[in-house]
């Protein structure tokens, strides 16, 4: 992947402001593409942007290929003539500075809900034909996501591996029936998929018109509560009851001592190379579809991975297990071209990680708040790196940059820190933004909340905790000039913006 020297800023869409209790894509996206614009910002990066559930963590989706329904915006359903204003206007007074996910559960859907069930005799002859061609090309995962949620909406919310057997084992019969008993719920489950893809392609082409890419997420691993793992179980570990016998997960490392137990099914990779990875494939190009460049979220599964038995209570008593390795890349390569891959490659690193993804050229991943615990040889320390890395004062999982700095660092890494930025730590995020700005690394992506200089108040996600994650939100008048003035100053101080090189050769950097 041929990259030129760019930067941008991570943050997730249910993180924009407005008044529905959600960040959605109505006119705040269209204004925040306009803001990166404006600070020469070439990458919007997000997190994966599939149908949430329990925990509301986008990294546990009940469908690969679906959108999340919260991100709709309401607005322009009401442009569309789909729903009327004074719904909106009756709307909760819904809080701004996070999202209040029970409460968006308890309103949102049963707007969507009343749409659907009203699209039929509002929506013009254009809108019907764009909702039948949508749902005829999209078959191959709509209609089984469809059935999957209207049959959970039917089961109270139960995962779909404590269901009748022949429903968990999609007998036909009773999958036919089913088709025919949820016809009301399976339309409007298709119909929000409709609106969700409508909208954000419309807001992808305003990004991309503007020179704008978005960098999405692929998660390895899909929940074991999908409609992915329901519709094709015979590519994952499970047994003759459906239930998971290994689940993923990773050994202790920063972010905890026992491990991280996601939980996820393990795939049968051998299976799945035998019939060319076609899983894979569609996953691949259904990802291709919603993002410009995917970041695939612990690449390193595919070298070895961690599986416990499904039993367990903590990631501790895993092994190690190999992976598809240089096949599936070789695979997907012939299949698809050379892709615009980001590995994900945090966490333990064993050499045969490294070698597969400098095999393909895949872009590798540097953490500065990573830097400071050990001494200058530390890989995550600008002066080490190579050029074809994105580097990241932090990501989604870890705490602010002035958080970190005020809460989770040691004194050891403060005083690393200060030493090696002849600094005495008033300004750790900007301190860290012109670190990331200034290294070779070819891309260089930081969260909005250290442009803002925002503390631990503002974290995204703290690895390990079942509550309180996912929520945070920006308000409008937390964008101060002055802080962005300063980026789009850093941005061109540190030519990171590729307009700089147009038409100059070697001088646009790069691999």
């Amino acid at each position: 992947m041929e990259i030129p020297r760019c930067s941008g800023i991570l943050l997730h869409p249910t993180s924009l402001p407005g008044p529905y209790g959600v960040g959605s894509f109505n006119q705040a996206a269209y204004d925040w593409v306009d803001l990166l614009e404006e600070t020469r910002q070439t990458l919007w990066q997000v997190l994966p942007l599939g149908p949430t559930g329990y925990g509301d963590s986008p990294y546990q989706s009940f469908s690969t290929f679906a959108g999340n329904p919260y991100l709709i915006s309401l607005e322009d359903l009401v442009k569309d003539g789909l729903l009327d204003q004074s719904v909106l206007d009756a709307a909760p007074n819904f809080p701004q500075d996070h999202v209040d996910f029970g409460w968006i559960y308890t309103w949102k859907p049963k707007v969507l809900k009343q749409v659907a069930d009203n699209f039929s005799d509002r929506a013009t002859t254009a809108q019907q034909a764009d909702f039948a061609t949508f749902c005829q090309d999209n078959a191959d995962w709509l209609d089984d996501y469809a059935l999957f949620m209207a049959l959970k909406d039917a089961h109270d919310g139960a995962a779909w591996n404590t269901w009748a057997m022949p429903l968990r084992g999609r007998d036909p019969k009773a999958i036919k029936q089913a088709m025919q008993a949820h016809t009301g719920v399976i339309h409007y489950h298709k119909f929000m998929q409709w609106a969700f893809y409508r909208q954000w392609e419309a807001l992808k082409g305003y990004a991309n018109e503007k020179g704008i890419q978005i960098v999405g997420d692929i998660p390895i691993y899909v929940a074991m509560d999908s409609a992915d793992v329901w519709s094709d179980p015979q590519v994952f570990f499970l047994d003759d009851k459906y239930q998971p016998t290994i689940v993923a997960g990773v050994p202790p490392d920063y972010f905890s001592k026992t491990g991280q137990l996601w939980g996820n099914p393990i795939y049968r990779w051998e299976r799945m190379g035998n019939n060319g990875y076609k899983w894979w494939l569609r996953r691949i190009r259904a990802a291709l579809r919603v993002f410009d460049i995917v970041r695939v979220d612990h690449f390193r599964g595919f070298a070895g991975y961690w599986a416990v038995p499904a039993d367990e209570e903590t990631a501790i008593k895993g092994e190690w297990l190999k992976g598809p390795g240089a096949h599936f890349f070789e695979v997907v390569k012939a299949e698809l071209g050379d892709l615009p891959i980001i590995a994900e490659d945090l966490g333990e690193i064993t050499p045969d990680v490294v070698e597969l993804r400098n095999q393909f050229n895949l872009p590798g991943m540097k953490i500065l708040q990573f830097s400071f615990s050990t001494d200058a040889a530390d890989k995550f320390l600008p002066h080490n790196y190579k050029s074809n890395f994105v580097v990241y004062t932090g990501t989604h999982d870890n705490d602010t940059a002035w958080g970190w700095y005020q809460t989770s660092s040691t004194e050891h890494e403060r005083d690393h820190f200060r030493r090696y930025f002849r600094t005495d730590g008033h300004e750790v995020s900007w301190t860290l933004i012109e670190a990331a700005y200034h290294s070779v690394a070819v891309m260089a992506v930081v969260p909005l909340q250290d442009v803002l200089s925002l503390g631990t108040e503002a974290r995204m996600n703290l690895p390990g905790s079942a509550s309180g994650n996912w929520s945070w939100r920006f308000q409008p008048w937390q964008l101060e000039q002055g802080a962005l003035d300063r980026l789009k100053e850093v941005t061109l101080l540190y030519g990171r913006d590729p307009n700089l090189y147009e038409g100059k050769g070697d001088e646009a950097g790069g691999q």
